[in-house]
């Protein structure tokens, strides 16, 4: 390897666009391109892509990477994607991967998809219980999760399953394009319900006790691990060269994990994306398996391991409106306005948005609540309030959503010496200062806004021996930034919480009357 001129390229296939940048063994980025698709919404509660979406956005990103760097300089790449999708494959398509484009059998049913709670419920039964599940899959059934929506496709398109050669995730489909080379990884594997996060591996007789043939479920690796390599035909369409070196890589948690430093215990990233996200790193393997709500929080392998050595866990909580309910507020209440201009707005009013509440539930709920039928609303509202009182009241509302879910992570017995923040929404001062109070911990800013796709450039460069380890990785690479304390509001903040809590258990009948359920 020519030390001085490696590049390493990672790319992140999220929800609404595909980033990827390149980076030299500094972690200076040399290179950085995105590219937006959407998603479709067929019925409510649903979400959908076609994965041919992210191949094609996959190759309009590596294009433009490529004609930034030199193809000979880029030693490997490493992939990350948004988890829990579920991208059904035939036969045909598997055989044919990396020789041509290929398809799934039906759109993918995204992690934020929450039609099948039935089939969540069929599964608590069949293996013996929530708590049960957790103790062996390190998670309870959720509607987001891949093994409910294999589920629901054998009960609601037994055509569609009839074809089914191999199930993956989102980021194993692009992989399978670049390469010809079906598998997964381990953290994104532990996203399943399918995989036996103790061993790392499959878990066969959980499969079959839910009726799945283990046989679909594609090779798992650690995620520093090569993977495969870029085809002829992938290189002709993505300007890499032919060879260059796949690295498993992971799910956008577990390499958002990475790409912040957060590879050691003490060390906890809250992040502020579409969804919102309190994610640490344990050398144990805990699980929220003796609590009166069991599976609260997801206990998943981490994307520390390498072919030659196996990686530790992670503890995750996740709420599914975070950064975008405010993107939601936007469209409805003021489309032109740009997030600067309402944040600014919302940063003049005093903390408690003058008596406004704000319920983040726009999508169901994961952590704290584990709830599809949740439903979001302002509680508090009158006459006097305005547009900024109600842009105010939404981001004060997913930081004490976000300050739930912070608690319980913690409260598995984790060490918290440093809390680093990231997302987009770690750019803004508001949000940064208001999640401070909210949760009573000093957030640290991450020199890079990558994230993910940051984090799978350097497991790309561990892939091929660049770094000895994950965590040598982030000690050369990885730089800390702005500091933001709990400030003057923070009292203020505490004494909302207490009303914040309340408010679930309250109204979740009429959540419920008001879902359908």
């Amino acid at each position: 390897m020519n030390r001085r001129f490696a590049v390493f390229i990672g790319a992140d296939i999220g929800t609404s666009s595909t980033k990827a940048v390149a980076i030299d063994r500094s972690g200076a980025v040399v290179a950085e391109a995105s590219h937006p698709y959407d998603f479709d919404r067929p019925k409510p509660g649903w979400s959908e892509q076609d994965p041919r979406v992210w191949w094609e956005a996959t190759t309009h990103v590596l294009r433009r990477i490529c004609a930034q760097v030199d193809p000979q300089q880029v030693q490997a790449v490493g992939l990350s994607g948004q988890m829990h999708g579920s991208v059904f494959l035939d036969a045909e398509s598997i055989s044919l991967a990396g020789t041509r484009p290929i398809g799934a059998i039906r759109p993918a049913l995204m992690w934020n998809d929450q039609r099948t709670q039935a089939e969540c419920e069929q599964i608590a039964q069949a293996v013996g219980g929530v708590a049960e599940l957790v103790r062996r899959a390190g998670n309870a059934p959720l509607t987001g999760f891949t093994l409910p929506k294999i589920l629901w496709l054998r009960a609601h398109e037994p055509a569609h399953y009839s074809r089914l050669a191999a199930v993956c995730l989102p980021k194993d489909f692009v992989r399978l394009s670049l390469t010809g080379a079906l598998a997964s990884d381990v953290g994104d594997a532990a996203g399943t319900l399918l995989l036996d996060v103790d061993r790392r591996q499959w878990s066969g007789e959980l499969a079959l006790e839910v009726g799945i043939d283990p046989a679909v479920l594609p090779p798992v690796l650690e995620s520093a691990a090569k993977a495969g390599q870029v085809t002829q035909w992938a290189a002709r369409q993505t300007g890499l060269k032919a060879g260059t070196p796949v690295v498993a890589g992971s799910g956008d948690n577990q390499c958002g994990g990475v790409g912040a430093g957060v590879v050691r215990p003490g060390i906890l990233l809250v992040t502020l994306g579409t969804s919102g996200v309190v994610f640490a790193h344990s050398d144990q393997c805990l699980k929220d398996d003796a609590s009166p709500a069991p599976g609260r929080v997801h206990t998943m392998c981490s994307a520390t391991g390498t072919s030659t050595r196996k990686g530790a866990w992670t503890i995750t909580g996740c709420m599914l409106s975070a950064a975008g309910s405010l993107q939601w507020a936007r469209s409805v209440l003021a489309p032109h306005a740009s997030f600067d201009e309402l944040t600014a707005e919302a940063a003049d009013l005093p903390p408690g948005s003058d008596g406004l509440l704000f319920l983040p539930y726009l999508t169901g709920e994961r952590c704290p609540h584990a709830d599809p039928c949740a439903r979001g609303g302002w509680i508090g509202l009158t006459r006097s309030h305005t547009r900024a009182h109600l842009v105010r009241s939404v981001i004060e509302g997913v930081c004490l959503g976000m300050a739930q879910v912070f608690d319980v992570v913690v409260s598995l017995g984790l060490e918290v010496r440093e809390v680093r923040i990231g997302g987009g929404g770690a750019r803004s001062p508001l949000w940064r200062q208001t999640l401070a109070d909210a949760i009573g911990h000093e957030l640290v800013t991450v020199d890079n806004d990558e994230g993910p796709a940051f984090g799978a450039a350097l497991l790309a460069g561990v892939g091929v021996g660049a770094f000895e380890s994950v965590q040598q990785a982030c000690a050369n690479c990885v730089r800390t930034q702005s500091r933001t304390a709990p400030g003057p509001n923070a009292p203020v903040m505490r004494e909302l919480r207490a009303h914040y809590n309340s408010l679930y258990p309250l109204l979740r009948p009429t959540m419920h009357a008001l879902s359908g359920r």
